[in-house]
């Protein structure tokens, strides 16, 4: 299966649009901070082996890990995934709800394996996050 991979200029725009439909903080802004590791994410998903929820599962953690923009890194990470699933024809069972960034937290902090994650974006249930 011949996979379409989204670049590092639309995951860019991606920030931008999340930025500008989703302003949390009044100092929000769409700035990349590391280019190179914007690459690598790309590249790193090229690369993984396994089908495209693996591959958006590491899109969705990369992004978050990695930290490339100064703001909006999670809810990039979220678009990206969703977008990356749709291009190739999969689904994206995740609803688009609220409670749905502390689960993103829990992504950050590292309070999920990439398997949880991964049938979170394929099932849409994941178990609650805890400190």
């Amino acid at each position: 299966m011949n996979l379409e991979y989204l670049t590092v200029e639309r995951i860019i725009e991606n920030n931008l649009f999340v930025l500008n439909l989703i302003k949390v903080k009044k100092a929000d802004k769409a700035e990349l901070l590391n280019r190179s590791r914007l690459v690598e994410i790309v590249e790193g998903c090229k690369d993984i082996e396994g089908d495209i929820y693996e591959k958006a599962a590491f899109l969705l953690v990369s992004l978050i890990h990695k930290h490339p923009f100064a703001s909006g890194n999670r809810r990039t990470a979220f678009v990206t995934a969703k977008e990356f699933l749709l291009l190739n024809k999969g689904k994206f069972h995740i609803t688009d709800n609220p409670d749905n960034s502390r689960i993103m937290v829990g992504i950050r902090e590292g309070f999920y394996s990439i398997e949880e994650i991964k049938d979170w974006i394929k099932h849409g249930k994941i178990r609650e996050f805890k400190r």
